[in-house]
């Protein structure tokens, strides 16, 4: 059977992600996993990813946004799975009816999911989520006693199933937040608990600080980057340090080889012009694709069996790379990122050259650039 050659493709390597999953476990073997699977798994396709981190031993799945967790669940997840987004008026009746576990933040957000679980007859899954320093999501400490006082009071409408919070400075070893935010998330948990909440699960970590902070591991690890192979920050470690491949390989076929004299312009602004007579070739892939403009003139791509630069500005649908005096014919393969064992670059590589984080360069991996999956039998 012979394949048509896509445009562009981004390969998923589920037996690494497997792996990934079986390498963390054994960072965190005391604790239960969490697969984070928000953002369309990072961009690596969540149904495929959910599955197959299970199949590796994740007891969780989480979502950021209750769309995704409903689509989980449309899609046969019927495990412990949490949603952390919360806007008012949000489909609280069906996550209560699909034994989604939401997390609750503040007083609108209990008042709209117990209303919700009375409405429907079913007692609700909640998590109340601490704000212990990071700013962003959760209930400030000295509202606490607030909030789970309302939790518990609405016992016929509210289960409290977890409590949890989220760190600021994980990715930054010995950075003073860490202990601060542990010490308050224990003070939190103790109150709770003193007050007669039985959670199923306490947690803390994050991917940085399941590889990093065996303190913070508590019964349950959240991981979502590491999972998919990249490191959530270059100064803890590269993939292989931690014992992580990366999952994600991003390719395109060339599309055009031509030659073109010294001294001409290419892509828009001709922020690049050609030192010589010189090959170029059109990698058909761009902003559009989530190919990050900011990598104009940087971003690495391997091409003929060497890494070349992006020659130039990064367009919506191409870009182009100079090739010199190499024979390459349109048709075969550029590798913009993957493990990096077959000289390629990776992820870090094209966060480096568009000044953000590797987060970023495989969760923007646009959704006309088709997903295919390679190692999807759980014992390959």
């Amino acid at each position: 059977m012979t394949h048509t050659p896509m445009r562009a493709r981004a390969e998923i390597d589920l037996a690494a992600l497997r792996a990934n999953v079986r390498a963390l476990r054994a960072r965190a073997a005391g604790a239960q996993l969490m697969a984070v699977v928000k953002s369309d798994a990072y961009g690596h396709g969540a149904v495929r990813c959910a599955r197959a981190a299970l199949d590796a031993g994740a007891t969780w799945l989480g979502t950021a946004t209750p769309e995704e967790a409903l689509a989980l669940r449309a899609a046969g997840f019927d495990g412990p799975l949490l949603c952390w987004l919360w806007t008012p008026g949000g489909p609280w009746r069906e996550a209560v009816e699909a034994g989604i576990d939401v997390s609750v933040s503040g007083m609108w957000a209990l008042e709209e999911v117990v209303a919700a679980a009375r409405a429907v007859g079913r007692v609700a899954r909640v998590q109340l989520k601490g704000d212990t320093g990071l700013g962003r999501n959760g209930c400030q400490p000295a509202d606490w006693p607030e909030l789970v006082r309302h939790a518990l009071e609405a016992r016929d409408a509210v289960r409290v199933t977890g409590l949890w919070s989220h760190l600021a400075c994980a990715d930054e070893p010995g950075h003073p937040s860490i202990a601060v935010q542990l010490a308050v998330f224990q003070d939190l948990v103790e109150y709770a608990e003193k007050a007669g909440v039985e959670p199923e699960v306490r947690h803390l970590a994050n991917s940085p600080a399941t590889l990093t902070l065996p303190a913070t591991h508590f019964d349950l690890v959240r991981t979502g980057i590491a999972m998919y192979g990249v490191s959530p920050s270059p100064e803890l470690g590269t993939p292989a340090d931690f014992g992580l491949r990366p999952v994600m390989t991003l390719a395109a076929s060339v599309a055009l080889v031509k030659r073109v004299p010294e001294g001409h312009g290419v892509s828009y602004g001709h922020h690049y012009v050609t030192g010589g007579e010189t090959n170029l070739g059109l990698i058909p892939v761009g902003y559009a694709d989530g190919i990050p403009r900011h990598a104009s003139g940087t971003g690495p791509v391997l091409v003929g069996g060497k890494w070349r630069r992006v020659a130039g500005r990064v367009a919506m649908d191409q870009f182009v790379v100079d090739l010199g005096a190499d024979v390459v014919e349109a048709g075969d393969e550029a590798v913009l990122f993957g493990p990096g064992d077959r000289g390629e670059p990776t992820a870090e590589d094209w966060a480096q050259a568009a000044g953000t984080i590797a987060y970023e360069i495989v969760t923007r991996i646009g959704s006309r650039v088709p997903r295919v999956y390679v190692n999807e039998d759980p014992d390959s």
